[in-house]
């Protein structure tokens, strides 16, 4: 620090300090020490360090101390100087220690450098084995956790296998999960196969096909072994066969050869109980309790009657067919879209199965179900086949024969709905029919041979009337016609398009008639001849007549059947009363008239849809009347007969008509004004015009205060006359 006070400062030296100077040199120095403090300044910082400094020594301001500052100050610096230098010695003696510590230090880790220079080469090939025994052991992790995942997914435990395919375990529910577990393993070795190593997909696969063949054959077995005690009484089968033949399934070969084992089972079944109910009925047979039902005869005991022994015969099989039907349809009905899933996927493991590669196979579970029952009652057919055709050899009654086959047509449309059209047991019920038949036509042939070869039978009667044979055989005509009418269809057409009955006629009627006409030949006049032959047509005609069929059909047709119907309570009085004058006779019937209104058919929606029908049939009633005896060829005969229809026709409406306005006039009903000719005005157009009819009379009703009544002749307008006309 730069003081003022210090020797040889500029000219800092006081007058004072130098008492040898002349006065005026010092006046001159003081002057400038004064003028040199004066211009100072005090902001510069060494002089407030300076001042800073000597106030902390505490001097006090006097001569003495201005003398000695210089010498104290001076002393104080060396004094300084000397404890620097001491601690600087301090200093050199530490840093010499640290220097010869560094030194040892050094020492050191070069002795230690050499030691791990040698360490590392003892030890290098140690740490290369330890790294290679490290990555093997990463990698024989990686390969175990592999191992692991590939275990557990594709290899199935050595017990579960066992489980799998021994026939001592059960089937059940476990036995199913690890069949599923087996199948998608197998399905997801192709996922192996698509790898680099193939052959561990190939071996997975290997061992997975013979596990699931074995499985399967455990299977089919075990199927087997429970149909050949399945109870089809119960009309439930259990949950685990059904289970087991939809899983089955997807092997078609065994599950088509598991259904040819149960309905060769169920045939043997079948045949037994079809065996005892016509022997042994009264013994119970298969499965029935001790002693059977006394009640209940054998079929045999009525092998005398054909009709009622081929009629039990054929109830019996159809409650049999029934029965198998509902006990297999929740099988093949309600499982059948699984079981059509099961093949479908069976098919890509068994591709020989397919009959044709492109063919698309789809499975029809009601087609399979009427299939099956069909072979499950092929024994049952054969024996019902034989026995029919035994009974209908050995008897020799046409008639009965005919309601044989009447009878067995019936069955086939039954068997044709219940187990298809194409079914075995339809088509046995046509052969069936066809045998039948053909042995009516031989008792018919056998018939004519021996008429024909019977001398008294050809010669005329003296009366000239019909033969007593042909006489005998319309009566027997009539016997077959009536069965035929009471048959299920009988307007049903053969295979020809025919009439079901033209057959008949032609091996029942045509052979005789021709007969009785050629027997004409033994009279020599011609008259006789002719009036003979005249005789024979009438008779004939008059069996035959197509009066009545063609009659029906106009009823039915128009819809005047139903109002006729309705209208039998009053048929008696209304045709045949004659007796009574048309007073007394409406007199008699307006209690009973005034009802008519209530009965169904009348009601206004009745009446109204029964009006329009005949409406409908009156334009074409003509030609469709025609049209139903078409088959008929005589064009003349169809004529005839359709005018007497129509004739009758006509009388059955105006009985309807004048019941109808009898009924109004009981019940008070205001008569609607007739048009020209007698025909309702309101009723030439139809529906329409009575809803036109029925709304202008709207008025009229409310003012009589009849607002729940309804005329009924306004809502069947039509009239006798106009009926005649359009018929004409």
């Amino acid at each position: 620090m730069t003081s003022y006070f210090s020797p040889g400062a500029g000219n800092g030296l006081s007058p004072a300090q130098s008492p040898l100077s002349p006065p005026t040199q010092r006046s001159s120095a003081l002057s400038n020490r004064l003028t040199s403090v004066l211009s100072a300044s005090y902001a510069d910082s060494d002089i407030r360090d300076a001042l800073e400094t000597l106030s902390a020594q505490g001097i006090h301001n006097s001569a003495e101390t201005r003398r000695q500052l210089r010498l104290d100050v001076q002393k104080e610096v060396v004094d300084c100087n000397g404890e620097i230098v001491r601690d600087f010695g301090k200093v050199a003696e530490q840093l010499r220690r640290i220097g010869g510590v560094i030194t040892a230090l050094n020492q050191t880790c070069d002795e230690m450098r050499k030691h791990i220079s040698l360490a590392k080469q003892d030890t290098a090939p140690v740490l290369e084995e330890a790294t290679a025994l490290m990555a093997q052991k990463k990698d024989a992790e990686t390969k175990q956790q592999l191992l692991d995942a590939f275990s557990k997914h594709f290899l199935v435990p050595e017990e579960d296998v066992t489980y799998l395919t021994s026939a001592e375990e059960p089937i059940d529910e476990r036995f199913f999960d690890i069949l599923a577990r087996v199948k998608q393993v197998h399905h997801d070795c192709e996922h192996l196969l698509g790898g680099e190593n193939q052959r561990l997909g190939l071996e997975v696969m290997e061992l997975s096909t013979r596990h699931l063949n074995s499985a399967y054959q455990k299977l089919y077995r075990w199927i087997q072994k429970e149909f050949q005690s399945l109870n089809l009484e119960d009309p439930r089968i259990s949950s685990s066969i059904r289970r087991a033949l939809r899983v089955l399934a997807e092997r078609p070969s065994l599950f088509h050869s598991c259904l040819d084992f149960f309905a060769e089972a169920r045939d043997y079944v079948l045949s037994d109980a079809f065996h005892y109910a016509l022997t042994d009925a009264m013994s119970g047979g298969p499965g029935a309790g001790a002693g059977g039902d006394p009640s209940v005869k054998p079929i045999e005991f009525s092998a005398h009657d054909p009709l009622r022994y081929v009629g039990d015969m054929l109830a019996w099989v159809h409650s049999t067919t029934v029965s198998e039907r509902e006990a297999l349809e929740a099988l093949f009905v309600a499982d059948g879209e699984e079981l059509a899933r099961g093949i479908q996927a069976g098919l890509s493991s068994e591709p020989w199965a397919r009959i044709d590669e492109e063919e698309e196979v789809v499975f029809d579970g009601r087609k399979a179900l009427s299939d099956l029952v069909n072979r499950d009652l092929t024994g049952v057919s054969r024996s019902l086949r034989q026995r029919v055709e035994l009974v209908i050899q050995g008897h020799d009654d046409p008639v009965t024969c005919y309601k044989v086959i009447n009878l067995l047509s019936f069955y086939r449309t039954t068997f044709s709905k219940l187990v298809g059209a194409q079914s075995h047991l339809v088509d046995l019920m046509q052969t069936l029919e066809r045998f039948t038949f053909g042995h009516f036509v031989t008792l018919m042939r056998d018939q004519v041979v021996a008429l024909s070869t019977e001398q008294n039978a050809m010669i005329p009667p003296g009366d000239l009337s019909p033969p007593e044979f042909l006489l005998d055989v319309l009566e027997e005509l009539v016997s077959l016609m009536k069965t035929h009418e009471a048959s299920v269809d009988p307007e049903e057409p053969t295979d020809g398009n025919e009439n079901r009955f033209t057959p008949v006629l032609r091996a029942a009627f045509d052979p005789f008639l021709t007969l009785a006409r050629s027997s004409s030949d033994e009279l020599k006049d011609a008259t006789e001849q002719t009036i003979y032959r005249t005789n024979i047509l009438l008779a004939a005609h008059a069996t035959i007549s197509l009066l009545d069929v063609q009659h029906e059909f106009l009823l039915e047709t128009s819809g005047l059947q139903v109002l006729l119907d309705a209208l039998e309570p009053f048929s008696k009085t209304g045709k045949d009363g004659d007796s009574d004058t048309e007073t007394e006779k409406t007199e008699q019937q307006k209690p009973q008239l005034a009802d008519l209104a209530n009965l169904p058919a009348f009601q206004p929606d009745s009446l109204v849809t029964s009006s329009q029908q005949l409406d409908d049939f009156l334009p074409s009633a003509l030609m469709d009347a025609t049209e139903h005896l078409k088959r008929v060829q005589s064009a003349s005969l169809v004529q005839r007969v359709t005018e007497d229809a129509i004739e009758a026709f006509c009388r059955d409406f105006e009985f309807v008509e004048g019941m109808i306005i009898a009924a109004d006039e009981a019940r008070g009903m205001t008569q609607v004004t007739l048009g020209t000719g007698g025909s309702m005005i309101s009723g030439r157009s139809g529906k329409s015009a009575r809803k036109n009819e029925v709304e202008n009379n709207e008025e009229e009703e409310e003012e009589d205060e009849k607002e729940d009544q309804w005329s009924l002749r306004t809502l069947f307008p039509r009239t006798t006359g106009e009926i005649r006309v359009l018929l004409s």
